[in-house]
This record gives structure tokens, C-alpha cells and sequence, in this order.
């Protein structure tokens, strides 16, 4: 803040002269209000000043935020400069330009990723498994680590590529290395989303993201990534994919171009709802292309499950018994035996005998018809496993380090 201050130098007035007495008035005056302009220019020049450094200061926090080596999952922030006024249509839209975050981005280490992929699955591999991970690698914890073991427990020759820029580290290597201690074949590699949208219909999406034509809106871009590379990967290379929230319970070797029912109408039997989280194609499958078609002219980033779980359920009822389209939907134990409400039952150990029998029952009824069981991992994720609950048995019988079981 500024102070004015006025200083004033003693004059001697002939008593007698009011005509110099009028002239020093009107000099004090005009010193005065000269004061006062130069103050208050001076005051709107700093506030001008302080404006300018707040918005230097919130574009400065966003570029540190993009270039930041692990940001992801993230809601993105966006600089009021990135604003844009659809002026041409005078509806007063606003579009969100899409930072450039390096996961849209080719470098050295993911332009090695096809050579690194083709490379990898070369080596004898049963089954070929897909998971991703667009987190933080400290993210990486005990409950994706069990989805890893689970794998090999039901495919020992069976071979694991983790999608992952920050798995694809040495931090990442040390989580995965007690896997490779046991000589299971499992890796984490960056990816290169470009590639893999390269001559599909995600392409041009990728295109209108980065230039800003299109709003990645306020639902994490690490679940709507997600969504799409599981697509793309399976169009260009086939196998297996997986959440990481996923316990496996029985080989996958015999299925073949397979989704998953989420729920049913328990009168018609008929399928009301398909899930994503588990994915089977073979490579240039017509349905994953749909999926990706779909992704690209549909997509709408503010609600949650559009570009994912419903997606998958809207093409699919298009497609359902149109020829070329052979695929299989299994019904919901096979791979969601508990529904995300109830999971939370799963984790709890038995009080009673009514609750002990209603352990081995679920058990029993889970090793005849389930291939595996989705952990809803946002309902789940901080639940304790309990000793003695269905949880705590599923992970014992599947595990292969087995270690941690009762923690979240």
C-alpha cells in the first residue's frame, strides 16, 4: 500500500498581502491534486501489476503440472487462457483445450513399444494378458499385485503386459521383480497411444483432444483412457484383458471373443447390462472396431460409465445377431458373481455357523461356475480382508506370493 505524504515548508506572509496569500493558497492546492493523481496512477499500475502475476502464476502451475512425470488420474486443470468462446454460433460453449499430457505424446521409450510387445509375447506364452495402470507406480499395491498373481496362479505359462508409463520404471520393475523371482513372465511398457490409435476411428478423437475441439470433461482422463487402450490393444494384437481389480479363479484358455454380463433380468434371463472390465478378443475382431467407432463419435467425458461399461452395452445390442459379429456373453458369474452393493459381504468373516455354511456354500458355487471375481475396486478398496471370509480363501487358494492377504 502507498502512503502520500505532504510536506510543507514554513513561508513568511506579509500580514498584509493578500494577493501573495492567494498564490501560495492556489500553489498548495495544485501540489495537493498533482499528489493525487500520481498516487492513484500508481495504485491502478500495481493492481494492473498483481493481475498480471496471478495469471502468469496460474499458467506457470499448469505447465508444471503437465510436464510432471507421473500426474495421472486426474481431473485436468485448466488455465482460464485455455478458454474458448464458440463465437461463431454465439451459444457461448466454452471448449476446454487439452493440455499436452505425455500420454498423447511419442518419445524414444514409447516408440520401442511394438518392437518391445512382439518381443515379449514371443516367448512360449499361453494366454496372452493386458492390464493398465495410468497411476502413480506408488499407486501400484497389494490389491493389483494379487491380480497379478492370480494370473499365473491359473496360467503358469501365461504371459502379462502391463500398459503403464510410470510402471515402465525402475520403481516399477522392484514391485514387479518377486514375479519374476518365480519366473513368471510378466512386464510393464509404456505405451504409445498415437501407435495404437493410428488408422482407427480414435484417431481423429486423439486429433480433436489435443487441439481442444473436444472437452475432455470432469471424469478422471485416466478411466476414459483406460477404456479406449484396452480396445485398441485388443484390435491390434488380440488376448486377454483385465482390471486390475480382478481375481483370476480358472484358466482362460478356452474362451474366445467373450464379454461379460453384469447383471440380467431375472424374469427373461436376458442380459441388462455388460461390463467391460473383462475383455477376450481375438486381433481385428469387427466387434472391437464397433467399440472403438462408438468411443470416438460418442464419447462424453462428464458421465461416468458412457465411454466404458455403457458403451460396451449399446453396440452390443445393435450388433446382437447381425452376421459377422460372433462373439459370446457369458452370464454374470463368470466373471461379476457379486454385484458392487454387495461385495462388501465377500470381505467379512463368518459370526455364526449360518455364517460359516454360507462361506462354503458361496465357495463351492464360485469354483463351479465362476472364471473370476471383480473386486469393485472404488467400493472395495478399503475394506480389510478378514480372516476366514470368502475374500480371505479366494485370495490364499490364488495367490502365488501370498503375501499381505489381510490388509486392504
Amino acid at each position: 500500500m502507498m502512503t502520500t505524504k505532504i510536506f510543507v515548508c514554513p513561508v513568511v506572509i506579509p500580514a498584509k498581502s493578500p494577493v501573495a496569500f492567494m498564490i501560495l493558497f492556489a500553489l498548495l492546492m495544485f501540489l495537493m491534486l498533482t499528489d493525487s493523481i500520481v498516487s492513484n496512477i500508481s495504485l491502478e499500475s500495481a493492481a494492473f501489476t498483481q493481475k498480471e502475476d496471478s495469471q502468469s502464476l496460474q499458467t506457470l502451475t499448469v505447465t508444471r503440472n503437465i510436464k510432471s512425470d507421473v500426474v495421472l488420474p486426474l481431473s485436468l486443470t485448466v488455465s482460464t487462457k485455455n478458454n474458448i468462446v464458440d463465437e461463431k454460433h454465439g451459444i457461448g460453449k466454452f471448449r476446454r483445450k487439452l493440455p499436452e499430457h505425455e500420454i498423447f505424446m511419442s518419445d524414444e521409450l514409447t516408440r520401442k513399444f511394438h518392437g518391445r510387445l512382439l518381443e515379449f509375447f514371443n516367448r512360449g506364452c499361453e494366454v496372452h494378458f493386458f492390464m493398465t495402470w495410468i497411476s502413480k507406480v506408488g499407486s501400484f499395491g497389494r490389491r493389483e499385485i494379487m491380480a497379478a498373481e492370480s494370473v499365473f496362479k491359473a496360467h503358469p505359462n501365461g504371459c502379462l503386459m502391463i500398459l503403464s508409463r510410470t510402471m515402465d520404471s525402475v520403481q516399477g520393475y522392484r514391485i514387479l521383480k518377486p514375479l519374476l523371482d518365480r519366473g513368471f513372465k510378466v512386464i510393464a511398457v509404456a505405451p504409445d497411444f498415437p501407435f495404437l490409435v493410428k488408422n482407427t476411428p480414435a484417431e481423429a478423437w486423439l486429433d480433436d483432444m489435443k487441439s481442444g475441439k473436444k472437452d475432455p470433461g470432469v471424469i478422471p482422463l485416466a478411466q476414459n483412457l483406460s477404456n479406449l487402450m484396452r480396445l485398441v490393444v485388443l484390435y491390434k494384437y488380440g488376448g486377454v484383458y483385465l482390471d486390475t481389480d480382478f481375481i483370476v479363479m480358472r484358466s482362460f484358455k478356452g474362451l474366445k471373443n467373450t464379454i461379460g454380463a453384469q447383471s440380467i433380468d431375472v424374469v427373461s434371463k436376458n442380459w441388462t447390462r455388460l461390463n467391460n472390465a473383462v475383455l477376450v478378443f481375438d486381433m481385428k475382431h469387427p466387434l472391437v472396431l464397433k467399440f472403438i467407432e462408438e468411443f470416438a463419435l460418442t464419447f462424453d467425458g462428464n458421465k461416468w460409465g458412457h465411454n466404458g461399461p455403457y458403451m460396451i452395452s449399446r453396440v452390443v445390442r445393435r450388433v446382437e445377431g447381425r452376421p459377422g459379429y460372433n462373439f459370446t456373453i457369458l452370464p454374470p458369474m463368470a466373471f461379476y458373481p457379486v454385484d458392487w452393493i454387495k461385495i462388501g459381504g465377500l470381505f467379512k468373516m463368518p459370526k455364526d455357523r449360518t455364517g460359516s455354511r454360507w462361506i462354503e456354500a458361496k465357495l463351492q458355487q464360485l469354483k463351479r461356475q465362476t472364471y473370476g471375481v471383480h473386486l469393485w475396486n472404488k467400493q472395495s478398496s478399503k475394506l480389510v480382508v478378514e480372516e476366514g471370509s470368502v475374500m480371505e480363501r479366494l485370495m490364499a487358494q490364488n495367490c502365488v506370493l501370498c503375501k499381505h492377504i489381510y490388509s486392504s
